[in-house]
């Protein structure tokens, strides 16, 4: 059985615009808050503990080669 757990899109503030932009990173709460993300809360969804890398970053090549959840 999988266990999920919750991620969220990694988001930062362009200094000179002052837009909010998609740092191109997903992960749990606590490895963006440690590196010194914002984190978007709309964005916010589960996934397979064994798609995540050891820095709690989703890793797309982990993600291909785990079954997907909802396909079981």
């Amino acid at each position: 059985m999988l266990n999920f757990i919750e991620v969220f899109d990694g988001m930062e503030v362009d200094p000179t615009s002052g837009e909010v932009a998609w740092t191109g990173v997903t992960g749990t709460r606590i490895a963006l808050q440690r590196d010194g993300h914002m984190i978007n809360p709309t964005a916010a969804a589960y996934c397979p503990t064994e798609w995540l890398d050891e820095r709690g970053y989703l890793d797309a090549e982990r993600a291909r080669h785990h079954p997907c959840p909802w396909s079981i």
